[in-house]
């Protein structure tokens, strides 16, 4: 049975002829004037018209003067059709291959096609080739079909080149974000990239990743969030700001989570929790309708319809409900008595917040929504501005969809001495070894002396478009990071060269 390698051989014999003849396989210039699928999609307006096509060869077959050459790019594919005669002879100074050459190509190689928009005897719409350009000369054939779902992460490329779906599935992802910018952009807001280095880190319970830069000689931390520097823009005169970008938390892996993802943060000054639900309900639909082409979805064992007015829980409410438990007088021990009745962890080092924030997920997990979950208790929330009618809890509003938190907003904390204890606070819990606490950024406070007007956040990570999308998080972005390792043909092939 051949191997990688054994292939590889043939395809670099191949390259070694082209070089030769004179052929450059790899020239920089290419002069495409229609996509393949347009070829298709548009043969009744295009029929006798000269076009240049260009993609990977997927198929090719040849049959003395005929042969047949199944050419794929982005959008689909279309059939090249060679009559001998009528093909362009060798001019390997414009990189021009003729019939005789057609046995130096492989599929995976990169061609270019110039000829009429014909139908062939059979039906087949085709374009009749006149001349053909070779753009890349692969040196590793592309496998027919790719499940094994280690290699298919390891090497995404081929997963997208070799599975449409998966390809498709990041053409979404960018329209998702695109959406998401585009709406913001309609309602005012301004895009502004913040710092991803960060002296301080905050706006999120997370673990950061610590690095060092040495112009300055100090360790900096990768942002867990883009909250606090886009809300230091609001003290700068900004009025609605945003950032789409990268955010980081040294984290496990899981379904719904990953150490680097892409996040976006709105602040809107003069705005409240409860306009900010309203504005959110608006943007879920318009994202999710231009991302998906539906309100209506099917996620896992939740049908969920998102066209609708949202439910609305109360924090509190819900707990008592389910477990008997007064979020505020219950103790610690009431509250790991409950974690340890449903079968939940409990850690050496669980504290009150943390607890009960467990005992939520296990209801939240059955919530097939879409639910705004609200009144959240203020220790949970360190950063939110409290309730004028109950300074137990804070203005803030969370999306339940599908048995996630798939967003974050409240109405922000503005008054510098009550953040100012609330960092103290969660600084108090860092030192008694919650590594996720909150730490304080005494820079920010400083900030809010100078003074922030009022106003509502709002977050959402990419985990929204994975959940809508029906993928866990690895399957849902490009390039998920995965523990460095070499497979035996690479260090085979590559055996001469220290690679490790």
């Amino acid at each position: 049975m051949a191997t990688i390698q054994d292939y590889r051989n043939e395809h670099l014999r191949k390259l070694s002829e082209l070089k030769e003849l004179g052929v450059n396989p790899y020239p920089s210039d290419a002069h495409r004037t229609h996509l393949a699928g347009s070829v298709v999609s548009d043969f009744d307006t295009l029929e006798g018209q000269t076009v240049t096509v260009a993609g990977r060869i997927a198929g090719l077959r040849k049959f003395g003067k005929l042969a047949f050459i199944v050419l794929q790019d982005k959008s689909g594919k279309v059939q090249l059709f060679l009559h001998g005669p009528d093909v362009a002879e060798l001019d390997a100074a414009s990189g021009v291959l003729g019939m005789k050459q057609l046995n130096l190509l492989d599929s995976g190689d990169f061609i270019e096609a110039t000829g009429q928009v014909i139908r062939t005897k059979t039906g087949e719409i085709s374009v009749g080739v006149k001349t053909l350009r070779l753009l890349t000369k692969s040196l590793r054939p592309l496998p027919e079909e790719l499940s094994d779902k280690e290699q298919r992460m390891r090497r995404r490329y081929v997963d997208m080149a070799v599975n449409q779906d998966v390809r498709e599935r990041f053409e979404r992802r960018s329209t998702f974000w695109q959406a998401t910018r585009d709406y913001l952009n309609d309602h005012g807001f301004t895009e502004v990239n913040v710092p991803v280095l960060e002296h301080t880190t905050g706006g999120a319970d997370a673990n950061p990743f610590r690095t060092h830069m040495d112009a300055l000689d100090q360790d900096l931390y990768l942002r867990i969030s883009h909250e606090l520097p886009l809300k230091r823009l609001l003290g700068a005169g900004f009025e609605r700001v945003y950032d789409i970008g990268p955010r980081f938390r040294n984290e496990n892996y899981s379904d719904e989570h990953l150490p680097e993802h892409i996040a976006m943060e709105w602040y809107w000054a003069y705005a409240n929790w409860q306009d900010g639900m309203k504005f959110m309900e608006d943007m879920y639909k318009t994202v999710l309708q231009k991302t998906f082409g539906t309100l209506q979805f099917k996620l896992g064992n939740f049908d969920v319809d998102m066209s609708g007015e949202w439910e609305v829980w109360d924090y509190a409410t819900v707990i008592k409900d389910c477990y008997g438990i007064d979020v505020y007088e219950s103790s610690l021990e009431d509250v790991k008595k409950a974690l340890t009745d449903n079968k939940l962890e409990v850690e050496q080092t669980e504290n009150r917040s943390r607890g009960i924030d467990k005992l939520w997920k296990n209801i939240r997990k059955d919530v097939a929504g879409p639910v705004w979950l609200i009144n959240t208790p203020k220790f949970i929330s360190p950063l939110a501005k409290s309730s004028p009618t109950d300074d137990r809890v804070v203005e803030r509003f969370q999306p339940v969809i599908a048995g996630s938190e798939l967003g974050n907003g409240f109405s922000e904390l503005n008054d510098p001495i009550d953040q100012l204890n609330r960092f103290v606070e969660q600084q108090n819990m860092r030192d008694a070894g919650d590594d996720e606490a909150m730490m304080l950024d005494i820079d920010y406070i400083e900030m809010l002396e100078y003074g922030m007007p009022p106003a509502c956040g709002w977050g959402y990570s990419e985990r929204v478009f994975w959940i809508f999308e029906g993928v866990t998080a690895r399957e849902g972005v490009p390039f998920p990071a995965l523990r460095h390792e070499l497979d035996e043909s690479t260090k085979d092939i590559y055996s001469d060269i220290n690679i490790e």
